[in-house]
C-alpha cells in the first residue's frame, strides 16, 4: 500500500480491516504503519497456500480497531 492508501484507510477508522497480501515484507511494513500509534491491533494472522508446490503463500490478517 502506499502512504497514501494508509493515511486514507486509518483517518476513515473502519472497525476492522481484513489485508490481503502476497508479498510477507511489504505486509510487515503496513501492519507496522497500520498500527502505528495503537490505533489498530492483529486480531488474527492466517497464511493461505493457494499455489501448492510452490514458494508462494498468501497471508490474510485480520485487524480491528483498538
Amino acid at each position: 500500500m502506499t502512504p497514501k492508501i494508509i493515511e486514507f484507510i486509518t483517518a476513515e477508522a473502519p472497525a476492522k480491516i481484513v489485508y490481503v497480501s502476497c508479498n510477507p515484507s511489504t505486509l510487515a511494513r503496513d501492519l507496522k504503519a497500520i498500527c502505528l500509534g495503537g490505533r489498530y491491533e492483529v486480531v488474527k494472522i492466517v497464511p493461505v497456500d493457494m499455489f501448492p508446490q510452490t514458494f508462494h503463500v498468501e497471508t490474510v490478517v485480520y485487524l480491528k480497531r483498538a
